[in-house]
């Protein structure tokens, strides 16, 4: 399996017990949406491309972000240990489904950005990450625009259209254009 036909779900944190249980640490909204998960995709060293698959012979909710998991023919814990610290895949077709307003940020690369004094700023290159704030990177000519991410700012999202409307806090658009 290729990872561009995959998206991260955590990693593997560490072992549990000697009979080859492993801790899934899941970095998604909802975790308790993967109790029972049947399989995962495994990178084994950060370089690679191809993910390997793994099944699960038992996947329980554990602690609101952690996933209990027994992985077939992984019946030991040395066998376990080695596995300790690889990042875990599923198939994007696996992400639970969204309300029409919400989205994923990998799904949003390339929608237009409308700012409702300014009209149409251009379109979402990437999405920056940090745990104070999301943001939307939008190049403008030579300049990037950085708009955050939040209900505050965001009106309406048409995923048909590939369009995301915001009202950007008053200046704000201004301070990046200018200079």
């Amino acid at each position: 399996m290729k990872i561009d036909d995959c998206f991260y779900l955590g990693y593997i944190s560490k072992t549990i017990g000697t009979k080859g249980e492993l801790a899934f640490k899941l970095d998604v909204d909802s975790p308790s949406s993967y109790h029972g998960l049947d399989a995962v995709f495994v990178q084994v060293s950060p370089k690679d491309t191809q993910l390997i698959p793994y099944f699960l012979e038992k996947a329980e909710i554990q602690n609101n972000d952690l996933l209990r998991c027994k992985i077939e023919g992984v019946d030991d814990q040395t066998s376990a240990k080695s596995l300790v610290g690889t990042s875990l895949y599923l198939l994007q077709e696996n992400l639970p489904k969204l309300k029409a307003d919400q989205f994923y940020f990998h799904e949003i690369i390339g929608f237009t950005i409308i700012d409702k004094e300014r009209g149409e700023l251009g379109k979402v290159e990437k999405v920056l990450e940090y745990s104070t704030s999301n943001l939307f990177s939008i190049p403008v000519g030579d300049k990037e625009v950085l708009i955050p991410i939040s209900d505050e700012t965001i009106t309406k999202v048409d995923k048909t259209l590939g369009q995301i409307h915001v009202i950007c806090p008053e200046g704000l658009i201004d301070l990046y254009l200018e200079g």
